[in-house]
């Protein structure tokens, strides 16, 4: 197998920034084959996401002990590699092998110390991983049996075993894989990313014996290089603030409901998205004190395993799962402390229909594609903070006079214009132009949004 068959950990608009450095030659030819090898197995993981695996079947041989084994791929993108450290077997002269070995040691210990499970199964299956992956490959992902790391370009990233929390991550997605199988997409898709995130965490702060004040709450600490202004590809204690780079951006992820990123970018803003339940969970950690694995990671662990969620689980769904969760396992004080994370992140706790706590209720949005240059755009505004004549407006307008894109020049702007009512999904309008399809109305509506927005 050479190809990844899961969702990596650099989220593809990052490696796109970096392919796009000019002044960082090796990094950007780096991030341009990352993007060319990764993207068959990654549609392909998207595409089967959502269907639980089923477990192997069980055999002699099952010892629900730790096993690991680590290759080496010699910097080609043949999978499995030559096999260079098996378990139990003394450290490697090689740093990113010993470091691979100890992750999963690591992460095996999280799962089977605290929740009980062995291995990503449950039924101690063996813990493989292959390092120096491809050349200067810039990333690390899970194929469904192994866990596979890149070196790094040099300039932007360093290799991807230096981050235990990495490593966590990405096993992570095998157990969810093989649990509540959450479709790669949307809401459901950014909790299957927060799961990571949180249980990465996790692994990293039970190895270093951390109580919640004592973690660093980053993903990936230690994966940029020290041309990088920042400390992580995340924070799950402040999200939007990891990174702020002049190669790689801002750091784009909200920590409430009213940032929450609408796109058709990034699988629907996995990544970007993720930092909302992401820091839901900081915050019931931190309220409840001592150490983040005891209480909040078992009730995640239980809302992920207890067979109750959807594939295509919204925040809200997921947010009721976790307060019957604790509910069934901790006091009432606990059960508060859940509900009210959630409603700090403007996520409603057992109401999927109902608007988010504190965020708009309804609102104007305009996206507009990237174009020649590849740089989308998403503008929005508050209707209610308006008289009730703009939503008697908006209701009048052409939608479905409008019709759909036909145009075909691939570089002219494409725009998509809703307008959210959220008392009613029935009340919602939508419509898709091509920047020559735009009427003196609806780019007079555009402009008039996009003033709002940077207001």
């Amino acid at each position: 197998m050479d190809r990844s068959e899961q969702p990596t950990v650099i989220p593809p608009y990052l490696l796109q920034r970096v392919a796009s450095a000019k002044r960082l030659r090796n990094a950007a030819t780096a991030a341009q084959d990352t993007l060319i090898r990764q993207e068959p197995g990654r549609r392909a993981a998207i595409e089967q996401s959502g269907q639980r695996k089923a477990k192997p079947a069980p055999t002699e041989s099952d010892t629900r002990a730790l096993t690991r084994e680590i290759a080496d791929a010699g910097g080609t993108d043949v999978l499995p590699g030559s096999r260079v450290r098996s378990e139990g077997e003394p450290e490697s002269d090689d740093q990113a092998v010993n470091e691979a070995y100890d992750g999963l040691g690591h992460t095996y210990s999280l799962f089977d110390e605290v929740f009980g499970r062995s291995s990503i199964d449950g039924r101690g299956m063996p813990l493989r991983a292959t390092v120096h992956y491809g050349k200067d490959y810039d990333n690390a992902f899970w194929n469904g049996t192994r866990m596979v790391f890149g070196d790094g370009d040099g300039e932007v990233f360093n290799r991807f075993t230096v981050s235990l929390s990495i490593i966590g991550h990405e096993l992570t997605h095998g157990v969810t894989e093989l649990t509540a199988a959450l479709r790669y997409s949307g809401q459901s898709g950014a909790l299957n990313e927060s799961l990571s995130d949180v249980f990465g965490s996790l692994v990293e702060q039970y190895a270093k014996s951390q109580t919640v004040d004592e973690a660093s709450w980053l993903i990936g600490e230690g994966l940029f290089t020290d041309a990088v202004n920042g400390e992580a590809l995340r924070s799950l204690k402040a999200p939007g603030t990891a990174y702020d780079d002049d190669v790689l951006g801002k750091d784009p992820q909200p920590s409430t409901m009213s940032g929450y990123v609408e796109s058709q970018d990034d699988n629907g803003g996995v990544h970007i998205n993720s930092g909302i339940p992401n820091h839901a969970f900081y915050i019931l950690a931190t309220s409840l004190g001592g150490r983040a694995w005891d209480t909040a990671g078992v009730i995640w662990y239980r809302t992920l395993t207890a067979g109750g969620l959807t594939a295509d689980a919204s925040f809200s769904e997921f947010a009721a799962a976790t307060v019957e969760a604790a509910r069934s396992q901790f006091d009432d004080e606990v059960v508060a402390a859940v509900q009210l994370a959630w409603r700090s992140v403007e996520v409603n706790v057992g109401d999927p229909d109902a608007p988010p706590t504190g965020a708009p209720e309804a609102q104007l949005i305009v996206e507009r594609s990237g174009g020649v240059a590849g740089i989308s755009r998403t503008w929005r505004m508050n209707i209610d903070a308006h008289s009730d004549d703009l939503g008697k407006m908006l209701r009048t307008l052409p939608w479905r006079a409008a019709g759909t894109i036909d145009d075909r020049n691939p570089d002219h702007f494409q725009y998509r214009i809703r307008c959210t009512f959220r008392a009613s999904a029935a009340d919602d309008f939508e419509v898709s132009l091509a920047e020559s399809e735009l009427t003196a109305t609806w780019r007079e509506i555009i402009e008039w949004v996009r003033t709002e927005d940077h207001a």
